[in-house]
């Protein structure tokens, strides 16, 4: 191993060769493109990486945006209660004027996911509702794949200790870095080359749920008998993906999901969280929701409750359902056994659903669609867009055509 001379935990050959991919598969950033980054301070010794990577891509400008844990929570601490309904406009705003220029965006992910755990949830729900309103105007760019985006994550030790508690800091560090290169397919030979390869499974497995043109999912198992009306003429996709500026990107490193837009009216049933949701330093556990009519009428947790309840109501997408996504229970995250409690990841070791905004893109020529065109059709409208798991070697999925019959989809959390 290669010691990184930020962290001698982490492996600083796969350090960059992470920034490599992200810069190369997740971004495909183009010659002369901009490119927003926004990162934890603990993610420095990625972030410096990424930069010179997307540099020696040919990259106009880099521009970095960083957080810091102990800022946030100087907030909480300190804070007067009315800048809990404060967020800065102004540099959201800016960030849309450079989406609207075709800057690509990438996110690292590094934070303490029980950050504040300890602190008021309502404030927390305040203030990511005040976040989430101002970020609108760029958001818009990102859920209607105007530019190529992507998310990566760093191994922060604050993180490392939350996922493996009985290890050192360092132990759980090299723990954490170690997981996270293997679900990012760096131990590859090749990792770019190992990427078309997985891309190109996903897209078999896209193609083939497009085909087959489903009006319904059917979950059954444990807790879960939920039906999940698919919007129409829904697309799925999957992998590596064209956004609307014509470039090719993977939204997520890691990803093993295809996925594509309920409709927001059409969900009905009962369904069981199979894994926490960590949300906003927040852990919640054992999620259990009825639908109505596409909305939830009742939920519960048996951790995080008020934090749940809070969320789906941030406003009136928020408790309908904006993606629905497959992910075999025997993937690779899924097979590590690590909970990381970070949804990039998590989200990748089952299926999952997510509440609030759809994306635009999982629409038949869904770039030409308007916002209202795009509500017709049954897509959700929403601040908020939160993933939580509900897949398991427990679960069964079928598909539903509008003749009645019936598919089968998943068997024991697998691909049938």
């Amino acid at each position: 191993m290669t010691v990184c001379p930020d962290h001698p935990a982490v492996d600083s050959a796969k350090l960059d060769k992470l920034a490599e991919v992200a810069v190369r598969v997740g971004l495909n950033l183009q010659p002369g493109q901009d490119l927003v980054l926004t990162a934890p301070v603990a993610a420095l010794p990625l972030v410096r990486r990424v930069v010179a990577a997307a540099y020696r891509a040919g990259a106009g400008q880099v521009t970095t945006l960083l957080s810091d844990d102990q800022i946030t929570l100087a907030r909480y601490e300190h804070g007067h209660d009315a800048s809990f309904d404060k967020a800065p406009d102004w540099l959201y705003n800016g960030m849309a004027e450079a989406f609207a220029a075709n800057a690509a965006r990438m996110a690292i992910s590094a934070d303490d996911p029980m950050l504040l755990a300890d602190q008021d949830p309502a404030r927390a729900a305040r203030l990511g509702k005040a976040n989430s309103r101002a970020y609108k105007p760029a958001m818009k760019h990102i859920a209607g794949f105007d530019i190529n985006w992507t998310i990566a994550a760093y191994p922060s030790t604050a993180w490392a200790v939350r996922v493996f508690p009985d290890l050192d800091p360092d132990a759980a560090t090299a723990r954490l870095a170690d997981a996270i290169f293997a679900a990012s397919r760096l131990d590859a030979p090749d990792p770019v080359a190992a990427w078309a390869a997985h891309n190109a499974a996903l897209a078999a497995r896209k193609d083939w749920l497009n085909a087959e043109r489903f009006s319904a999912l059917h979950y059954t198992g444990p807790g879960t008998d939920l039906t999940i009306g698919l919007a129409d003429d829904h697309a799925w996709q999957g992998g590596a993906s064209r956004a609307k500026n014509g470039v090719t990107c993977n939204p997520n490193i890691p990803t093993e999901e295809v996925f594509t837009t309920p409709h927001a009216h059409r969900v009905e049933g009962v369904v069981r969280a199979t894994k926490p949701l960590a949300h906003q330093g927040s852990l919640i556990e054992d999620i259990e929701v009825r639908f109505e009519q596409g909305r939830i009428v009742d939920a519960k947790a048996a951790r995080g409750q008020t934090v749940f309840r809070e969320l789906i109501q941030t406003d009136d997408g928020a408790a309908r359902l904006g993606e629905v996504a497959l992910v075999p229970a025997g993937s690779p995250i899924s097979q590590s056994g690590v909970l990381f409690y970070n949804t990039l990841f998590d989200e990748n070791a089952a299926s999952h659903i997510a509440l609030g905004q759809c994306y635009q893109e999982c629409f038949v020529n869904g770039a030409s669609l308007s916002e209202e065109e795009v509500a017709e059709k049954g897509g959700n409208s929403s601040l908020i867009h939160v993933d939580w798991m509900i897949g398991s070697e427990h679960i069964d999925i079928d598909g539903l055509k509008a003749d009645g019959t019936r598919v089968p989809v998943m068997r024991k959390g697998e691909w049938a």
